[in-house]
């Protein structure tokens, strides 16, 4: 049977490299706690507090942590491909790395994120906050960014190939050496549209839906 520790105390423990496969942590307090290395796939985080906790290399594949609290976390290198962070707290979070594709990251903050070279592929981050995030080199093919607020974020040679940015906040972003293929910008940075003046040194541009000249 799969541990039961929701709602309780765990501020500081070490889990590290520990099997927790499909563990009930819901309500946890796991705030500092050492989950290095640690096997969470499909665990139920659900509203769990993980501020400042060493999650690096941890498998949170397929886990739920919705309204889990993750600011200020270290996920180097985390699994995270199909969990539910839905409108979780990733604000200061350290994802260098991470696998998230296909995650669920609707409305999360990820405002200052450190997203530098993860993978988003396929990821649903629609209304999500990443002011100010680190995205330089990630990979966000085919990612969902309906309205997400991407202001004074690093898209350095990040991959955005096929993704939707409808209506999505791109003011003083650095897009330098982006890759907009096929992706869709209709009234992105909160105006009409998109001049192609404004997406200089960015590839791709003669695919992209909802530039105007």
């Amino acid at each position: 049977m799969p541990e039961d520790y929701s709602g309780q105390d765990l501020r500081g423990r070490d889990f590290s490299g520990q099997d927790l496969i499909g563990a009930n942590l819901s309500g946890a307090n796991l705030t500092g706690a050492n989950l290095r290395g640690a096997n969470l796939w499909g665990a139920d985080l659900r509203g769990a507090d993980l501020h400042s906790a060493d999650l690096t290399r941890a498998n949170l594949a397929r886990a739920n942590l919705s309204r889990a609290n993750l600011s200020g976390a270290d996920l180097t290198g985390a699994l995270l491909a199909r969990a539910n962070l839905a409108r979780a707290n990733l604000s200061g979070a350290d994802l260098t790395g991470a696998l998230l594709a296909r995650a669920n990251l609707a409305r999360a903050d990820l405002s200052g994120a450190n997203l530098w070279h993860a993978n988003l592929s396929g990821a649903d981050l629609g209304g999500a906050n990443l002011y100010r995030a680190n995205l330089s080199g990630a990979d966000l093919w085919g990612a969902n960014l309906y309205r997400a607020n991407l202001s004074g974020a690093d898209l350095f040679n990040a991959n955005l190939t096929g993704a939707d940015l409808f209506k999505a906040n791109l003011w003083h972003a650095n897009l330098t050496r982006a890759d907009f293929t096929n992706a869709n910008l209709t009234n992105a940075f909160r105006r009409p549209g998109i001049s192609r003046a404004d997406m200089e040194g960015v590839e791709g541009l003669d695919t992209v839906t909802g530039l105007v000249d």
